[in-house]
């Protein structure tokens, strides 16, 4: 009997056992079919749930990992070079490369040489390789589909770090802390904070480790975005002053303390503090006194462009509406918000201004705003615009009873995320 023989066993479904867990219902189903194995943390609390020892708890993921590696061994006789770990790295690397629309102008002579330099461990290859995945990341409509590759990845980090352990793996470890964030980034998006929060955690780690310290801020200032958006409000609040603190230390030319702001911002507003956020609004808005060159565009993204549409989201957390909707209306106006590639941008300004019309019972009003975010998480598979709508579906209230309101929460129920 597997983990899932076990869990049917005690009469528990995959989402009732996360839920106890306080993971993802997607996270127990990796473990069930051997893709991933619980962390060393989350054994302890999954062994009670299930009423095991340790030990058997260990037996019970052995027969997820024998059907993995079969799975693995009939692909690799199926396709006699895959077995060579290496070698399918680099593979993906070039199709990533060469195939990617993102990429696509990138010769494939230099793709090549990019491809053998991570394959060798060379840390500069690996910092311009996360550099073309953030790029990647950005333009994709659906961010679950760069998930593959960040994972490969990865892989080839880990073993260029296992043969650095004689020389200077400092660059290495940059290098780990900045793919980490964009791990926790595509599983944030997909909604599931527990893999996030993983991922984010290591980044800070290795980050602290290697003594990078906007690399460091940057990692905890993504985990209290997980923290927010599980409404823990007074955790997030004091990762935020711990982010600040790292940030302080930091390269004074790069915009992280700014961001640290930004985001402390909607923790205040969370909790209803006006002034709190009014404060941190004016902290992040002296971004715009850098020089060019503040944001990377990959693990530090920051730079300004943004900070209208965040003010109207606080307002709209902080209920006054009439700021929110003055300020989210010219941010819908932007050019930068009319391009394709700003679906997940332009879904959340959108449901902010939903949530107005909800908040007012102007059915007109958040039916139209609400049905355009919709169609932009339907194109994209975006767990971050499905997750704002169905905060608004709470917003409903008498509404509700309208049946073209009622369609609409039927429709955003049944959205599906990666």
């Amino acid at each position: 009997m597997g983990l899932a023989g076990r869990r049917k066993t005690l009469g528990y479904s995959q989402e009732k056992l996360a839920e106890l867990l306080g993971v993802d219902r997607t996270t127990v189903g990796r473990w069930e079919c051997g893709k991933n194995a619980p962390q060393p943390h989350q054994r302890s609390p999954l062994a009670g749930a299930l009423e095991v020892s340790l030990h058997e708890l260990e037996v019970l993921l052995s027969p997820s990992r024998t059907a993995e590696r079969g799975a693995s061994h009939q692909k690799s006789s199926d396709h006699p070079k895959a077995g060579d770990p290496d070698e399918m790295i680099r593979r993906e690397f070039l199709r990533i490369l060469t195939v990617s629309g993102a990429l696509a102008a990138l010769p494939f002579d230099e793709a090549e040489a990019l491809a053998d330099g991570v394959q060798r461990g060379d840390p500069a290859h690996f910092t311009r390789m996360n550099s073309h995945l953030w790029q990647v990341y950005q333009l994709a409509r659906s961010k679950g589909t760069v998930y593959p590759i960040v994972r490969d990845q990865l892989t080839a980090l880990n073993e260029a770090l296992s043969g650095a352990r004689h020389r200077n793996s400092l660059p290495l470890l940059k290098a780990a802390a900045d793919l980490f964030q964009l791990a926790g980034e595509v599983s944030f998006d997909a909604n599931r904070y527990a893999d996030a929060a993983a991922s984010y955690t290591l980044a800070a780690s290795v980050s602290k480790e290697a003594g990078t310290y906007d690399l460091w801020a940057c990692a905890l200032t993504r985990h209290a975005y997980v923290d927010i958006s599980e409404h823990r409000y007074r955790e997030a609040t004091e990762t935020l002053r711990a982010a600040e603190r790292v940030a302080v230390r930091g390269d004074t030319a790069l915009s992280t303390r700014h961001w640290v702001a930004s985001v402390q911002a909607e923790a205040h507003a969370c909790r209803g503090d006006l002034a709190g956020c009014e404060e941190a609004l004016a902290q992040a808005e002296e971004v715009q006194h850098l020089a060019d060159g503040s944001s990377n565009g990959g693990w530090l993204r920051f730079d300004g462009t943004r900070l209208a549409e965040e003010r109207g989201a606080r307002y709209v957390q902080l209920g006054r509406f009439d700021l929110a909707e003055e300020v989210l209306g010219e941010a819908l106006k932007q050019g930068s918000l009319a391009s394709g590639h700003s679906y997940r941008r332009r879904g959340a300004v959108l449901a902010d201004l939903a949530v107005v019309g909800a908040k007012r019972q102007d059915a007109d009003q958040m039916l139209a705003y609400a049905g355009e975010a919709l169609a932009l998480a339907q194109a994209s598979s975006s767990g971050y615009i499905a997750r704002r709508l169905r905060s608004l579906c709470d917003e409903f209230g008498p509404m509700s009873r309208d049946h073209r309101v009622a369609e609409l929460g039927a429709e955003i129920a049944a959205l599906r995320t990666p």
